[in-house]
């Protein structure tokens, strides 16, 4: 998408220099321009949305499912996972919400190119400059976009593992922390290893959470099996 957005945005500025901040029809074709770009792309992204969303989605199921399944096996326990009414819940609920996702990231990238096209036009800026700032644009929208996809994944995580949780019957859970972020949290820290009950959370910073549920939180959640675990 960058990349077409630069190609036909620059194609257009270059056939309309030097009337560009002088004549309202150089604007006039830049708008054009980036409408149909904008309008082809949120398509193609609407298009696509519902595919990733539900391949994210059982990437996500099955990942889970296999860390749980590793976990009891390793207390003796052999499970199989079906997909319960229950399961089935949260695995739609995610993909409708990555869904929404997918077409508001794509719909606000657009929306700001548009902006800054408009801008660089208006105060008769040079290509040069424009390509800029689509860049650094672009760098956001990239960085926000991994930002959500590994949020997403940590919250569908413990989603998952809540209902695979309540399924076979598993009352508590220990509180992992992951150790791996620059900023950690420092009540998380101070959970580690501590018992709550599965499917109330633990109660932290004043409301009840489960492991991976706020954004760029990498805790898990540890199964307590009564008379396999202290």
């Amino acid at each position: 998408m960058q990349r077409s957005v630069v190609y036909w945005l620059t194609a257009a500025y270059r056939r309309n220099v030097p009337e560009i901040a002088q004549d309202e029809s150089p604007a006039m074709a830049l708008t054009k321009m980036m409408r149909r770009l904008a309008k082809q792309w949120q398509r193609r992204f609407d298009e696509a949305a519902q595919p990733v969303a539900t391949e994210f989605a059982e990437t996500s199921m099955s990942a889970a499912d296999v860390s749980l399944r590793n976990a009891l096996r390793q207390k003796g326990f052999s499970v199989q996972f079906q997909m319960t009414r229950a399961a089935n819940d949260v695995f739609q609920a995610t993909v409708q919400e990555n869904v929404g996702l997918i077409k508001s990231i794509a719909a606000e990238h657009l929306q700001d190119v548009q902006g800054l096209v408009m801008r660089s036009v208006t105060q008769g800026r040079d290509l040069e400059g424009l390509v800029e700032d689509l860049q650094k644009r672009y760098g956001v929208t990239k960085r926000r976009a991994a930002f959500i996809a590994r949020d997403q994944n940590n919250k569908a995580t413990a989603t998952i593992t809540r209902v695979r949780q309540q399924g076979l019957g598993i009352k508590q859970a220990k509180w992992r922390h992951s150790r791996g972020g620059k900023h950690p949290r420092k009540s998380h820290q101070e959970a580690d290893g501590q018992v709550y009950d599965a499917d109330k959370g633990m109660l932290i910073d004043g409301e009840y959470i489960r492991p991976g549920e706020l954004p760029n939180c990498r805790c898990v959640a540890i199964s307590i099996i009564p008379g396999f675990d202290p």
